[in-house]
């Protein structure tokens, strides 16, 4: 299989030029990655149950569970009725251990009560990440929300308090209370509320199923609705919700299919 090694996604948003008949996609592909493939204009691609829509200039995009073992099956039918069966290796990631303590009791064995709150609360946000608008914002070269130290790692195995818990859903960053928020990309608000395990959150859906979810906010600066542009101050750092001091976490996900959004990053270095 071809590996298209250029950074095609960063090229403008531009239609695919006539008679382009290729087919690119990555050999192999980490656990928890957010996939970018390219495809003819006018194609049909089929993953995991779902039909990707390609943009304009032929961009298609999906995610891979941390917990993915490969390989990936995709179909692709061309518009002019042909098809084509593509497969793609997945890498197996060392998951560590982090133990995390001092977090408040009710957050890890909630009361009845509270326990249907957090129900309630992360299917209003479950809701929101089935949003799948026709705009390619996800396309375009990722920049970090706040700069400061990783204090915690996408899909690490959690323990709070000595008990164990899901791994981690996003990437964790230790800055002062009050750090201002950046959107790493541009995109929609479809999410802003105060929850009780996340605290202050904000969910910014980039297109195509792809989004970005920041938790434990001490302020929010957007609504929902709003269109955010890349670089815009969304919100301040804070230690809402279940945290034991001030931080950002911030995660992204493929619809209901949580990726590491240091992947993304890195994959426009």
């Amino acid at each position: 299989m071809t590996v298209w090694i250029a950074l095609f996604l960063a090229a403008p948003a531009i239609a695919q030029e006539p008679g382009d008949n290729r087919i690119v996609f990555p050999a192999s592909v980490s656990q928890g990655a957010l996939v970018f493939g390219k495809v003819p204009a006018g194609s049909v691609v089929e993953y995991a149950g779902r039909t990707l829509r390609p943009t304009p200039w032929g961009t298609v995009v999906f995610g891979v569970d941390r917990r993915e073992q490969g390989p990936l099956r995709l179909e692709v039918l061309r518009a002019d009725g042909t098809r084509a069966a593509e497969s793609i290796a997945v890498t197996a990631r060392d998951w560590p251990l982090e133990r995390v303590d001092g977090v408040p009791p009710k957050t890890v064995n909630p009361p009845p009560a509270i326990a249907e709150r957090i129900r309630r609360e992360q299917a209003r946000v479950t809701a929101a990440r089935t949003r799948d608008d026709d705009r390619a914002d996800f396309a375009a070269p990722f920049i970090r929300p706040v700069t400061g130290r990783i204090s915690g790692r996408f899909g690490s195995g959690r323990v709070y308090n000595g008990q164990p818990g899901a791994g981690h859903s996003g990437m964790d960053i230790a800055v002062p209370t009050g750090t201002p928020v950046k959107a790493p990309a541009a995109g929609v608000v479809t999410f802003a509320d105060d929850l009780y395990l996340t605290g202050g959150t904000i969910l910014l859906d980039h297109g195509h199923g792809v989004s970005s979810n920041f938790l434990h906010l001490s302020r929010m600066d957007v609504k929902v609705g709003d269109r955010v542009a890349q670089g815009q101050v969304i919100g301040a750092v804070g230690a809402t919700g279940r945290a034991t001091g001030p931080h950002l976490h911030w995660g992204m996900s493929w619809f209901d299919v949580r990726v590491d959004p240091l992947l993304v990053l890195e994959r426009t270095r």
